[in-house]
């Protein structure tokens, strides 16, 4: 009789404070790629996919929020309780550009291209910035210089060249043409949204609300949305970005990871933080997912433990 391997975490250290926001680049030709993670701190993370550090953004002076990479990931961009959202290099870690605002800014998202990004925060305000203009005044999305959402706008997402996503408190999910800045589309939750990320090669929004999990077609379409109801309220979620067979929570009540079959049916309980679990995240290849912490430190799960894979010597012999 054989037993599973029990999965064991990579640690990733360095932060001092609550970990806010995963997110990971896209697939390199060789197969790697790039972690970054967003703090309370102030200062972002930039890792290897074996989780190993490669360097750290210094320069906001308050928590950062979200931070997220370009597409081919020369760029960073973030958002933070300093009342800016930031352009950075991700070779030589020095910021660029900082782009000031009237509150605290939730979350980022960059153009396909990089030249444009996405902001929205407490202001519940969205705009979007001309970053090879960064001198010059935003646009805002909806009424001129008016607001986006009834509340904290906590997630925004670009969607293909024209399409922004925002999400806010006040429980609406928004699809905006940016071309006219527009309102295309609103779906509307009964609890406020505590997440959205895009998946971007499932393309699909995956969103958490109350004790609701969400798998929303990145664009307006009649395509059939999943909605799932937990005994629990998620902080975040993530699907397999290839199998699309299951998904990972984290959860503010406890201190576990969760993973899920796309019915909802639990399938693993994953311990290893000491507080509660803000975010998590898969990696493009679906080999592994991330978990970020209120203990400060970001956890590296394997999908299936045992195997050889970065860091992990595997049991049967890859």
């Amino acid at each position: 009789m054989s037993i599973a391997p029990k999965s064991t975490p990579l640690v990733a250290p360095g932060h001092t404070r609550p970990v806010t926001h995963l997110s990971f680049s896209g697939l390199e030709d060789d197969g790697s790629y790039l972690l970054i993670s967003s703090c309370k701190d102030g200062n972002p993370m930039l890792r290897e996919w074996t989780g190993d550090w490669i360097g750290t953004f210094f320069g906001h002076k308050g928590a950062v929020w979200s931070t997220k990479l370009s597409l081919d990931s020369s760029r960073a961009a973030s958002a933070s309780a300093d009342f800016t959202a930031k352009i950075w290099d991700t070779y030589s870690g020095q910021p660029l550009h900082s782009f000031p605002h009237n509150h605290i800014v939730r979350s980022v998202a960059l153009s396909p291209t990089a030249n444009r990004l996405l902001t929205g925060g407490q202001e519940k305000k969205v705009r979007i910035f001309d970053i090879g203009r960064p001198d010059a005044d935003p646009d805002f999305l909806g009424d001129t210089g008016g607001l986006a959402h009834d509340a904290t706008v906590k997630s925004v997402v670009w969607v293909g060249d024209h399409i922004g996503v925002t999400a806010g408190e006040d429980g609406h999910i928004k699809w905006w043409d940016l071309r006219t800045g527009t309102l295309a589309a609103n779906i509307t939750f009964p609890n406020p949204i505590q997440s959205m990320e895009l998946s971007r090669q499932t393309q699909r929004l995956v969103v958490t609300s109350g004790n609701n999990v969400a798998f929303i077609p990145a664009s307006p379409s009649p395509a059939p949305s999943h909605t799932l109801t937990l005994p629990y309220s998620p902080s975040s979620a993530s699907i397999h970005p290839i199998l699309q067979d299951r998904f990972v929570t984290g959860n503010l009540g406890d201190e576990w990871v969760r993973v899920h079959a796309m019915n909802g049916e639990e399938r693993e309980v994953l311990k290893g933080h000491h507080g509660p679990v803000h975010c998590v995240e898969f990696s493009p290849d679906g080999e592994m997912y991330a978990s970020g912490s209120e203990d400060g430190t970001i956890r590296l799960w394997q999908t299936t433990p045992g195997k050889s894979y970065g860091l992990w010597q595997g049991q049967n012999g890859g």
